[in-house]
């Protein structure tokens, strides 16, 4: 007896890359036997045997369902508007890494049912490759060139070549396909030149370039005696700058000093009594002093004499002397002559 079979069984599984589009075949043919309604599902088998499957388009009663399935909305259809015909087959554009699993389409008319598995595999495509150089790119020393992808499915592979000169590696270069490193031994100046790296998988490939320049070796030497030359003509004017500062504000405080010295020094002005006193005392003290025979020329000092800014009168004002009332005693038994000595009255005129 003949039932419901699925035709296509050539191809079960595929392998696509990100944002491409696949067709999951599903084929079948019925049998005079098979008279109940048509009905076919497409679900996603979970890799946790513990879940339950997720329908993700379904045709019954002549109608197509494909809301059960948010991830998949929008990107999926049957490839016939009439699966009748006996094509189930489905569309999933625009393909994301997520979409990776188990599809199974499943046709049922009874009394006859089909199944049919395929395992969808989708792998991103390298991208965002960044080559780089490790290590100093002087003769003599290692350099490694380093080549890693940002973005790819796994199993990720990469190879350098060089693309100036002779287009050939150097003969001491040694390269890891898994890792992306070329290490590049005892390196000279014909190392030089444009590396390109190529990274790929089953799905794609993308690249980077770098430019490698090998030199002498820096003068280390040198570098540090310039160094050190520099550190002490630093050091030295700033020792100088020091010097001056100091220098200055001892100039300043000396300055100070002195100024405040000299106006300590300096007496207070006399009075005009004052003056006139020490004048007078200093004359008594000069004529008591003296013997007679040396008192010959200032027997008859004349009070003009006296300073005349220590009396200085105004006009008119000019006082009169009365005589005075003090005898004047017996300096003939002292063996001396005579003197007038000048008295001062209350109101400090001379008299």
């Amino acid at each position: 007896t003949r039932s419901l079979t699925i035709t296509s069984v050539d191809q079960s599984m595929f392998e696509k890359a990100q944002g491409e589009k696949v067709t999951l075949p599903c084929t079948f043919e019925l049998s005079e036997e098979d008279e109940g309604p048509l009905d076919i599902e497409w679900v996603l088998i979970p890799a946790d045997n513990q879940k339950r499957e997720q329908i993700i388009i379904m045709y019954a009663v002549d109608r197509v369902y494909n809301h059960y399935y948010a991830a998949l909305t929008g990107r999926m259809e049957f490839t016939t508007l009439d699966p009748r015909n006996g094509d189930a087959s489905l569309v999933i554009q625009n393909l994301k890494a997520a979409d990776t699993g188990t599809y199974q389409c499943k046709v049922k008319k009874a009394p006859g049912v089909q199944s049919r598995k395929i395992q969808l595999t989708v792998l991103v495509k390298p991208a965002r490759t960044k080559c780089s150089i490790e290590g100093p790119q002087e003769i003599g020393k290692d350099v490694t060139l380093k080549c890693a992808s940002q973005e790819g499915s796994p199993l990720l592979s990469y190879d350098w070549r060089r693309v100036s000169g002779t287009n050939e590696l150097p003969a001491t270069s040694m390269l890891n396909k898994d890792t992306g490193e070329l290490l590049l031994k005892n390196a000279s100046q014909e190392y030089s030149g444009t590396y390109n790296c190529v990274a790929s998988n089953r799905v794609g490939t993308d690249e980077c370039s770098v430019q490698l320049n090998v030199t002498p070796p820096v003068n280390t030497a040198g570098i540090i005696t310039g160094a050190i030359i520099g550190t002490l003509l630093g050091l030295s004017v700033l020792t100088f700058i020091v010097f001056c500062c100091c220098k200055k504000h001892r100039e300043k405080k000396y300055e100070k000093e002195v100024h405040h010295d000299i106006r300590e020094d300096v007496p207070p002005p006399k009075s005009r009594s004052s003056t006139a006193r020490s004048y007078i005392g200093s004359n008594r003290s000069s004529l008591g002093s003296m013997s007679p025979s040396n008192m010959e020329g200032y027997t008859k000092t004349p009070y003009s004499q006296v300073p005349s800014e220590d009396f200085e009168r105004a006009p008119g004002q000019n006082p009169t002397f009365a005589p005075s009332k003090v005898a004047a005693p017996n300096l003939s038994r002292m063996g001396a002559v005579p003197v007038m000595i000048p008295a001062q009255s209350k109101d400090g005129s001379i008299v």
